[in-house]
């Protein structure tokens, strides 16, 4: 497996809950990566030799700005292309746009904007059109991921000045359970295979703030707590693995089929079959399936704790 890519979600904390977020993003969600965390996960890249470019997602990675900035100085200082994704709640004016964006500047090559009608509010749209327009004055490309609403043709969208590119809800996470009752259906034996991910050469992999490894969010093929990234990928034979090699031969249904699971009869997509079947799975591979909060097991900041991050 050969990397050019790594997706630091840097905390599972977020300032909303999105019926779409297959993160299970809260305000109160636990799980924020340490600086010296990041850092070491940035040396291993760059042994790799073959990683271009580092993002910086969450949850919502302004939250911990300190990190951040130092942690993307750190990664454009070795050489690598930086690209960040936020929701962009803390570009309440253009002043404070230039304040937060600034430091950014030169270090930060791609800008990417979650703004859809899960975000939909007046002030939170004005906020997106201050973010794009001081984000352009400071040179970064900047784009608008939009998550088409189900039933909707369009997202939405009144600005047809930003730079929007609308995606389809994936029906996992968070979305399995808010959205998928809502969603048309397709018969279960439909789902042979993964639509949104290579599993057999992924080209890039996120890394959580508890060191997990996922070639698909919520699937670990190891820990940098435990292993480097160069063993990881090295040692990464995806037809054994026990969940993507069933994936990769047939999908969810295989997945189903390969371990007697109970399943439904129909699913909203194949994110949405293949989730279901690994949250049943989750007893048997308890080192593969994680963490909790990638599926809705909720490990709470406690009031005095959520006093203390940001």
């Amino acid at each position: 497996m050969k990397l050019s890519g790594i997706h630091l979600i840097l905390t599972y904390q977020c300032t909303r809950e999105c019926e779409h977020c297959f993160v299970w993003g809260s305000p109160f969600q636990r799980g924020t990566m340490a600086l010296d965390n990041v850092r070491h996960v940035l040396v291993q890249a760059e042994e790799l030799g073959t990683v271009e470019w580092i993002y910086f997602e969450g949850g919502e990675p302004f939250l911990h700005y300190p990190v951040l900035l130092s942690a993307i100085r750190t990664a454009a200082r070795m050489g690598f292309r930086v690209g960040l994704v936020t929701n962009c709640y803390w570009a309440t004016g253009k002043p404070d746009c230039t304040e937060w964006l600034g430091p950014l500047a030169g270090l930060v090559e791609e800008l990417t904007i979650s703004s859809d009608w899960y975000h939909w509010e007046v002030d939170l749209r004005e906020h997106v059109r201050n973010a794009c327009a001081v984000a352009e004055e400071l040179g970064m490309h900047t784009s608008v991921s939009s998550v088409v609403y189900p039933g909707c043709l369009e997202s939405g969208q009144e600005d047809n000045a930003l730079p929007t590119v609308e995606v389809p809800v994936m029906y996992r996470g968070r979305a399995s359970q808010e959205l998928a009752p809502e969603a048309p259906t397709r018969p279960w034996l439909t789902f042979t295979s993964c639509e949104h991910e290579d599993l057999r050469d992924p080209g890039r992999v996120h890394v959580d703030p508890f060191g997990n490894v996922h070639v698909c969010q919520g699937i670990s093929i190891g820990n940098v707590s435990s292993a480097t990234l160069s063993d990881i990928c090295s040692e990464y034979e995806p037809d054994l693995h026990p969940i993507a090699g069933p994936l990769l031969e047939g999908g969810p249904v295989e997945l189903v089929l390969r371990y007697g699971l109970n399943h439904g009869q129909h699913y909203a997509d194949t994110c949405h079959a293949c989730y279901e079947a690994r949250v049943a799975l989750r007893g048997r591979f308890p080192d593969i399936l994680v963490p909790d909060q990638m599926y809705g097991v909720k490990r709470e900041l406690d009031p005095l704790e959520s006093l203390k991050v940001g």
